[in-house]
């Protein structure tokens, strides 16, 4: 029973990365030592990647002789192949339902030309106005699932482990200052002058305005910039960055900026939730004429590498308008309880 134990982990060793492809030959088996063939000189481990299984290799030329067991094969195993985990996958969450109140993201009364009854020389800059209206922003923040809120707290409380509370808040603020001057400087860029103040020149050597570069070549027929959005069905408001031509075709465009690749689209978490509310919204607002059938989520880097453009055509933003209405159901629902809850 030894004797068969043996051999069945040296015929292991054998097959294990770093031995040759050729069958190794063949083996006579004593008792006490393992001879393979008549020439004695050869090293039958000689193959055998000795860094990644130094230890097993150690263990067993320096107990020849030992008795094998169950718990010294298990040890062996755990060598080779890592320790078992015994730790449950992550279960999938379910596929979400669909909205109880269903609404069209898009306008059949409007015409889908990009140039339809619009003057692209002069792009609209609607305000946002103070309102009860809750923003894009705002739902999508009271609405976060468990999970990303898990994940938000422990980068926050990481950072503040580095950082310090100070350091942390003074962070946060160089950050949204950082996105504030690089929306300043692409709404200087796409205006119809294209002119920056002196005072504001610099920003244009910003690495993130080096990082769209290759972006803004496809931009073109700028037909809103910094512009609000009220979706008057819906009940909800928020402040688009641009809508332009981007390859032919009319989009809501997100810049955002990060210090961390994003080279996927599910790498820019609700970001494409945020779009499609504002192609949503922008086409049932009386105050744009033209309708919007795809966005385009521009995420620009500080060091000035090429931003990653995750363009959604109108199938995609189809699905992601199914979730953004799932999340504005759960965003009135929360907001009905709270109301409920208050003292009269």
């Amino acid at each position: 029973m030894e004797m068969k134990a043996f051999q069945s982990l040296c015929r292991r060793l054998s097959r294990s990365p770093g031995s040759p492809a050729e069958p190794a030959p063949s083996a006579a088996f004593s008792a006490s030592s393992c001879s393979w063939g008549r020439k004695k000189t050869v090293n039958p481990y000689g193959n055998v990647d000795q860094g990644k299984y130094s230890d097993l290799v150690q263990s067993v030329l320096s107990s020849r002789a030992r008795a094998q067991t169950p718990e010294s094969l298990f040890e062996e195993d755990a060598l080779l192949y890592g320790p078992v985990s015994k730790g449950k996958p992550p279960e999938r969450g379910g596929e979400a339902g669909a909205p109880q109140s269903w609404f069209p993201l898009f306008s059949p009364e409007r015409g889908l030309s990009p140039h339809a009854a619009s003057d692209p020389a002069i792009p609209l800059k609607i305000p946002l106005q103070r309102t009860v209206i809750p923003s894009v922003t705002r739902i999508l923040q009271q609405t976060m699932t468990s999970e990303q809120l898990f994940y938000l707290e422990r980068w926050k409380q990481r950072m503040i482990l580095e950082l310090g509370e100070d350091g942390f808040a003074e962070y946060t603020s160089n950050i949204f200052l950082q996105g504030k001057r690089f929306h300043k400087a692409l709404e200087s860029i796409l205006s119809p002058q294209g002119n920056l103040k002196e005072s504001d020149e610099n920003l244009l050597e910003s690495g993130y305005i080096e990082s769209v570069q290759h972006i803004l070549k496809d931009v073109s027929g700028v037909r809103a910039v910094e512009s609000a959005v009220h979706h008057e069905t819906l009940k909800y408001v928020g402040l688009l960055d641009c809508v332009a031509e981007y390859q032919g075709k009319l989009c809501v465009i997100d810049w955002k900026t990060s210090e961390k690749p994003k080279p996927f689209i599910r790498n820019t978490f609700d970001n494409p939730l945020q779009v499609v509310a504002y192609v949503g919204a922008i086409n049932h607002d009386a105050n744009y004429s033209f309708q919007v059938q795809c966005g385009l989520i521009v995420v620009a880097y500080k060091d000035g590498s090429p931003a990653h453009p995750h363009f959604m055509d109108a199938e995609l933003c189809s699905q992601y308008w199914a979730k953004w209405l799932l999340r504005l159901e759960e965003y009135t629902k929360k907001e009905k309880k709270q109301n409920s809850q208050k003292p009269d």
